[in-house]
């Protein structure tokens, strides 16, 4: 009588855990969904801004955050299909795939804050010798179309103010027309509006573009590694129940065999 009732508790376990389980990797392949959102939204939105920073830290983030969402999606209907046929060999694939993920998405979420420590050293080290030495230069299209809509999005003008304009190889070149500033500092940009730096023709913005943009990235860093450090725990808890999936499992085979 006992021997029964420990079978029939057994079995509510199992079917209650696979339940589980399958409610689990349900909202583990949404999730994968909303990992994969929160790469394309970093690389896309405003991306040009990645060819001035120093390094590719914040960009190769965005894409292992990218890699981890798809194989989340993938893993998740894996594990759907794992629980529901009730396979150790399929559900222990699905087990070691979510610890190579967790690993993945955990190196995401660190060099995210890694990166956000040094961000606002790196940014003054480097926007401003970018903006001034590169800007509207030969083979250097994509930094000066990144400066452009960087003055225009924050609504500034210069790295630290408009007067690093002053220094810039653009300005003292005859390409510069005699503009002490680019166009795209102006509030409204015509051409040559650049001639004149009065407060009521440009920007003026206290810190610069440098404040502006530190701020962006560090918005989209604490997000990325928010959610690769949060999605990594969850597929923590994810494992745990499939190495107990296993167990149960593993435990009624051992019994049925004793049986026979």
């Amino acid at each position: 009588m006992g021997s029964m009732y420990k079978d029939e508790q057994d079995d509510w376990v199992t079917v209650c855990l696979k339940y589980l389980l399958f409610v689990f990797n349900f909202l583990f392949w949404m999730g994968g969904g909303v990992v994969m959102g929160v790469g394309i939204w970093t690389l896309i939105d405003k991306g040009d801004y990645l060819s001035l920073l120093a390094s590719s830290t914040f960009a190769v983030s965005a894409y292992i955050l990218l890699l981890a969402g798809g194989l989340v999606m993938v893993t998740g209907f894996l594990g759907c299909c794992a629980v529901i046929r009730e396979q150790r060999s399929l559900l222990s694939t699905y087990f070691s795939c979510l610890l190579v993920i967790f690993l993945i998405e955990l190196v995401a979420g660190v060099l995210a804050y890694v990166y956000y420590q040094r961000l606002s050293e790196e940014l003054k080290q480097h926007l401003s010798k970018t903006m001034t030495e590169n800007y509207a230069q030969p083979g250097k299209e994509g930094i000066t179309q990144a400066v452009d809509r960087l003055q225009q999005d924050f609504k500034c003008c210069g790295s630290n103010n408009s007067y690093d304009w002053q220094h810039s190889v653009y300005v003292m070149s005859p390409e510069a027309e005699n503009r002490v500033v680019p166009d795209s500092c102006c509030k409204t940009v015509t051409h040559r509006c650049g001639r004149r730096d009065h407060p009521s023709n440009i920007y003026k913005v206290e810190g610069g573009c440098i404040t502006k943009l530190e701020q962006f990235l560090a918005d989209h860093l604490l997000i990325i590694g928010a959610v690769g450090i949060g999605v990594a725990c969850l597929q923590l808890a994810g494992a745990l129940l499939t190495a107990c999936f296993i167990y149960l499992l593993y435990k009624e085979e051992e019994e049925d065999f004793s049986d026979v």
